[in-house]
């Protein structure tokens, strides 16, 4: 059908449903019609079928504000704002993160893959970790690991009232290495693939490192508690990067600049989950990973925050309705 039948033959309704949702969104007390849901679907419809048959971009984005209204009105929130974050946090991250599974599975390949070779190749062959690390660094990472210094992931001891000093740092610190690794997807996903190349070569060397020298035992169960957080926030946020790229080079019907509007939605909602994920890495590290407990609670600790972690991401929101 050409477009110029297509619009003259729904037009009417389409201008039916701008005036209803004039008055909605004028009156948020008024309430929808009986027929408003179907009359929705119908265009949610009729823009499946412009964007199938490649009608121009001014039409199709005339009926993406009019799809977006709609949803908006369809699914406004009427109850506390609490309900729809718990709702997000309980089952709406978890099912938008198994939904971008294939960007999720492409980053922990770059990541946890790229940390896992560096490591093992930097415990075989020692003198590779300064091809990647200063010798100041590697110094100070030594210091702050050596078994014999008396305290845990920290350079010199600090009283407890420092430990929220530390959690505000590491809220700071983490958060930005995820925007940078999220925000350079924009280069059609490079950035987001250096990035997560780059954390896990530098964390896998110190950790390959420290290994080969002795100071395993101290590193390891300092990192494995809040490791479960922090580096599955990585992940997802190098997986939103990559979702912005892949909607650069292959927006398929789509306008780039279409394309880039959808896939920012999902992403910029993943990146609200990891957020979540890091401040619960900050609150760890800062009063648990540190903490005199011996080595052996914390890897039993830090086992099953990874179960806890990786079950809910796996399994939570399963029977909800998952977000559009």
């Amino acid at each position: 059908m050409k477009q110029s039948l297509f619009e003259s033959r729904h037009q009417a309704q389409w201008d039916q449903l701008s005036r209803l949702l004039d008055q909605l969104e004028r009156s948020r007390g008024v309430a929808q019609s009986s027929d408003f849901p179907q009359v929705y679907r119908r265009l949610c419809h009729h823009l499946a079928l412009a964007q199938t048959r490649g009608y121009s971009s001014l039409l199709v984005d005339a009926l993406q504000q009019l799809a977006l209204r709609g949803h908006q009105q369809l699914y406004r929130d009427r109850s506390h704002p609490s309900t729809s974050v718990s709702a997000f946090i309980l089952a709406g991250f978890p099912q938008l993160v198994r939904a971008q599974w294939r960007f999720v599975l492409a980053a922990g390949l770059m990541f946890l893959g790229s940390l896992i070779g560096i490591g093992v190749l930097v415990y075989l062959f020692p003198e590779l970790v300064y091809s990647l690390l200063s010798v100041e660094e590697i110094s100070g990472m030594r210091a702050m690991y050596d078994p014999a210094a008396g305290h845990l992931g920290r350079s010199i001891e600090r009283a407890a009232s420092e430990d929220w000093a530390m959690f505000g740092y590491y809220i700071m610190h983490n958060i930005g290495i995820a925007f940078q690794t999220f925000a350079s997807g924009l280069l059609f996903g490079l950035g987001s693939a250096f990035f997560l190349f780059f954390n896990g070569l530098t964390i896998g060397a110190v950790a390959g490192h420290l290994t080969q020298i002795g100071s395993g035992a101290t590193f390891w169960s300092f990192v494995i508690g809040h490791g479960a957080f922090e580096l599955t926030a990585i992940v997802l946020a190098g997986a939103a990067g990559l979702h912005l790229g892949w909607a650069l080079i292959a927006p398929g019907r789509l306008t780039r600049g279409e394309a880039l509007r959808l896939a920012a939605g999902k992403s910029v909602l993943m990146i609200g989950g990891v957020i979540l994920l890091l401040l619960i890495a900050a609150f760890v590290e800062a009063y648990w990973s540190s903490s005199a407990v011996t080595p052996a609670t914390k890897y039993t600790v830090g086992a099953l925050l990874w179960l806890l972690v990786l079950g809910y991401l796996l399994f939570a929101g399963r029977g909800h309705h998952a977000p559009e």
